[in-house]
């Protein structure tokens, strides 16, 4: 039996010693970084009205969240508190189905994850070039998108629990200008807009619906990577998972609710960002603009809140064996994973200059995969380790839990069925990489090129 690190919480959770005491995340911080790794407000919602019309819309962010959003926040509430280190969902697999599967896991996660990442300051980009056009091509563009992406990614580096209070204040300026729009739309609601737009036999697409709940309400696991980070995780995760899911339901759908009912429009003007443009028509162009800084704010949060996560994966890897001990260096100043920070960085960095439409479509296939594998080690570490200590427990019997795991699966396949050619060849050429990259790790670990954590640092 070995014992945790996480179990003293004086000790951070590292694949090097630090000698500085980390400041953990509390509570208010975790449920705002939970929000931005998920949603970062209602920015991104209204292409699910343009594609299936009011009434699925709104349908669609009342249940979908029960079909998806709930069971993944159940899953990363037990598994984070039984394994409260940083790593998340690769501790999971590691320890379900052994190091192969571990370190897939983590590959497939990390690309999508930093290949997400880089939408955000190509987002903030595209708002700035309203105000200034000269961002919106040739050396310029590629210089701010450069200097945004450095300047975001050094606020990561000065600590978690910085970033954690920053989204805080980000989560309440973005947040407060739909607030507003919605109390000041009460009168000006009327309900039979909530069923239909006055509009019939609009086309439904429902691949873009499907697609824009998908993305508006997944990533709840990515917390999982910060558990090491956080004061006392069996008791603050699970009660932040359980604020989370609530504060971002109710940030979807009373916005959406709000200006369905109060704005007589065309279905097909329900593009995203259209919620500024109903910002303007129910309290003018003061609000408009708050909306769409607001849009900039969200994107800067949830590039701190999945950089965080895809920076502290690297570490629990380092943690776990799967790559050299180097990978979880942490800055002696900040106590921070630089070295994770510095190689999401550069990819990010990277993946910024290119047309990446299909490379995200690619990420997104991977984290599919890498979901289904989640799914699989939750279920078979409960039929594995049934003693296994869990401060929290999904109150339900492997049955039970094979149901509430089936059902998003059948979802996630769906997604990966309905691919292009083009993502399925990317996908499958970053998997072959991933799984080169496993045996890569093997070797040198065997003729030891470089020093490796034991990866036994987990009480079971």
């Amino acid at each position: 039996m070995h014992t945790s690190p996480i179990q003293n919480q004086h000790l951070p959770v590292t694949a090097t010693t630090a000698a500085k005491i980390p400041k953990k995340l509390t509570l208010i911080p975790l449920i705002f970084l939970i929000y931005f790794e998920v949603a970062g407000g209602p920015y991104g919602e209204e292409p699910a009205v343009k594609a299936a019309g009011p009434l699925y819309a709104l349908l669609g962010f009342l249940i979908f969240p029960f079909i998806w959003s709930v069971p993944e926040a159940l899953i990363t509430a037990e598994l984070s508190t039984a394994y409260p280190g940083d790593g998340g969902f690769v501790i999971w697999a590691d320890r379900a189905f052994g190091p192969f599967c571990g370190s897939l896991m983590g590959s497939w996660k990390f690309l999508s994850g930093v290949i997400n990442i880089a939408a955000f300051p190509v987002l903030c980009i595209e708002y700035l070039e309203k105000v200034f056009p000269v961002f919106g091509s040739g050396w310029q563009r590629k210089i701010a998108l450069l200097i945004s992406t450095l300047v975001l990614s050094f606020l990561n580096f000065t600590g978690l629990a910085v970033v954690g209070y920053f989204a805080v204040f980000l989560g309440v300026i973005s947040l407060s200008p739909f607030i507003i729009m919605s109390v000041i739309a009460i009168p000006k609601i009327k309900p039979h807009r909530w069923v239909n737009l006055g509009q019939k036999d609009v086309k439904k697409d429902w691949t873009l619906f499907f697609n824009t709940l998908f993305w508006n309400l997944n990533f709840w696991d990515n917390v999982s990577t910060l558990a090491g980070e956080v004061e006392n995780p069996r008791k603050t995760f699970p009660k932040a998972l359980f604020c989370a899911v609530i504060f971002t339901c109710v940030s979807y759908l009373i916005p959406l609710f709000a200006v369905i009912g109060a704005v007589s429009v065309d279905q097909n003007d329900w593009d995203s960002g259209f919620h500024a443009t109903a910002a303007e028509i129910i309290a003018g162009k003061w609000l408009k603009y708050w909306i769409e800084i607001g849009a900039v704010l969200s994107a800067i949060g949830l590039f701190e809140a999945q950089l965080s996560s895809s920076a502290y994966q690297v570490i629990g890897m380092a943690d776990l064996g799967l790559v050299p001990k180097f990978f979880g260096v942490r800055s002696k100043w900040f106590n921070t994973p630089w070295f994770g920070i510095l190689i999401s960085t550069l990819i990010t960095i990277g993946v910024s200059y290119m047309d990446f439409t299909d490379i995200i479509s690619s990420a997104n296939f991977l984290y599919s995969l890498g979901m289904l594998l989640e799914f699989s080690s939750f279920i078979w570490l409960r039929r594995k380790l049934p003693e296994l200590k869990r401060p929290y427990k999904v109150p339900m019997k492997l049955p039970g839990l094979v149901i509430m795991c089936l059902i998003p699966s059948c979802f996630l396949v769906l997604i990966m069925v309905i691919a292009t050619k083009i993502v399925y060849l990317v996908s499958g050429l970053m998997t072959i990489g991933a799984i080169g990259w496993y045996f890569l790790m093997r070797f040198c670990k065997s003729k030891e090129v470089f020093k490796y954590s034991s990866g036994e640092v987990f009480e079971e």
